[in-house]
Order: C-alpha cells, then structure tokens, then sequence
C-alpha cells in the first residue's frame, strides 16, 4: 500500500515537472520572439534615421540663415543615430521617443523644402525682374541716345540752315580816275562785290563782311583799316570789312580795299567770311 502511494506522489511530480518545463519553455519562446521583433523594430528606426540623414545631406540653400538652420538638424539628426544606436531594444519607451523625434525631424525637414523651393520661387521671380528692368532701361537708354542723336541732328540742320550764303563773290581793280583796269601799274585800289542771300533762319541785325586779299605770292595784303576776327575760333586778319544790316533778305555790298602802295602781275585771290564761316572765293588777274 505504501509502496503504490509512493509511486502516485512520484507520477504527480514527475507530471508537475514536466508542466513546468513546458510553461519555462514557452515564457523564453515569448520572450525571445519579443526580443526579435524589437530588435527588427530598432533596426528599421535607425534604417528610418539613417534615410532621414540622407535626405538632409541633399537639401540645399543659398540662403545662409536657412543654411545654418540645415546644419543644426542634420546635427540633431546624427546624435539621435547614435543614441539609437547605444540604446537597447527591449528599452521600449525610449525607443517610443526616439520614433516622435523622428517624425519631428521629418516635418522639420518638410518645412525647409518647402521655405527653399518659396525662396527659389521668389528669387526666380526677382531675377527675372531685375533682367526685366535692365532691358527696360537698355531701351530706354537707347531711345535717349536715339532722340539725343536726332535732336542734334536737327540742331544742326537749324544751325546749318541759319547761316548767312552769299553768291556772286566778284573783284576789280580800279585806277585814280575810278576806272576797272587790269594794268597792275594803274592800279589804286581794289573793289570786292558780292550779295548775301535770303534766309528767314539766319539771325537778324548787323552782320560785318570781312575780306582777305592775297598777292601772287599768297602775302596777304592789309592797311590801316585791318582788323582781327575768328571764324569757328580760328583767329584771322582781314585786308578790309564792312558791317551791313541784314534782315533775312538779299543784301549786295560792296568792299574797297585801299591804302596797297603797289601791285604786281599775277593772280589776285579774295576770299570773303563772316564769322560763321567762310561765304566764297575769286581771283583778279593783273598784268
């Protein structure tokens, strides 16, 4: 009887132990299966960490303040990795943490693409309006030049057109009893004739005619009555001149020159001015 009893006591251990085994069996099962799976979930954190990190490297400015603002992330970025990295699986709630700042950093990086490709946008549009202004400023340049160009062009037409022509630029020689000659050794003085043209545009009041007379040896002859004038700022002496009143018409005058104490043969030359310019040429020849 006892010896039956003792082998009940023995099956019912031997049953207890085997229950316990399985049950220690299956707590390890579980928790290396829990084990594994956060395992893989870190891995795929720190993958998720390390795809973020890249995206960063990517995303450039040439803004400096949004620059220096990219550089503290990626820096965030980096140090978050590490921890990962030295933190344990099984450390649940620090890897909960680690997943919010993950998220948190993503939409920080949302918001600076979103900053760059508006700056971009914006700087696009003040290129283009600056290349818009030059070019309106080009052309508005070159309109000036091209209105300057035709408003000296007019001026000058104008100053052109207001200067005083004369026609019919003619000379003789005369002797002591007032009469032409072309003997060189009857003559007294000489008389320079010629008619300053209509033209309403040249300006109104005294205008003074001045003469050079040139021997043929080209000396210029000259007495008493000679004075100096310029034409064009060019300083010259004149044989003789005379002032006349010129309203816009046609005006004929005539010059002496007197006071030559002898001529020679050859051929004279007078040339007559004003001091807008030079009015015609002629010659006298003598003999």
């Amino acid at each position: 009887m006892e010896e039956k009893s003792l082998k009940n006591v023995m099956y019912i251990m031997i049953a207890v132990a085997i229950v316990l085994a399985g049950a220690l069996a299956y707590i390890w099962w579980q928790k290396a299966t829990l084990v594994n799976e956060l395992t893989i979930e870190k891995e795929e954190l720190t993958a998720q960490m390390i795809d973020l990190q890249n995206d960063y490297a990517m995303l450039s400015s040439d803004y400096d303040t949004i620059n220096s603002q990219l550089d503290s992330s990626r820096e965030e970025v980096s140090q978050l990795i590490e921890r990962i990295k030295q933190t344990e699986a099984t450390n649940r709630s620090k890897m909960r943490q680690y997943e919010k700042e993950l998220g948190t950093l993503r939409s920080i990086m949302r918001n600076y693409i979103v900053q760059i490709d508006s700056l971009n946008t914006l700087n696009k549009k003040l290129t283009a309006d600056a290349a818009a202004a030059r070019r309106e400023a080009e052309e508005s340049r070159r309109r000036n030049e091209e209105l300057q160009n035709t408003v000296e062009d007019l001026s000058g037409q104008v100053a052109a057109g207001s200067v005083i022509k004369a026609r019919g630029l003619h000379m003789d020689a005369y002797n002591a009893s007032d009469k032409v000659t072309d003997r060189s050794s009857r003559v007294v003085r000489l008389l320079a004739t010629l008619s300053l043209v209509e033209n309403d545009l040249a300006p109104k009041g005294p205008v003074r005619v001045y003469i050079r007379v040139k021997d043929p040896d080209g000396i210029l002859l000259t007495n008493s009555t000679q004075r100096t004038f310029e034409v064009n700022g060019e300083p010259m002496i004149c044989s003789a001149s005379r002032e006349v009143d010129y309203q816009g018409k046609e005006v004929e005058l005539s010059i002496y020159l007197n006071e030559i104490p002898s001529y020679v043969k050859g051929i004279y030359t007078v040339e007559a001015f004003t001091e807008q310019g030079k009015l015609g040429e002629a010659e006298l020849m003598l003999r």
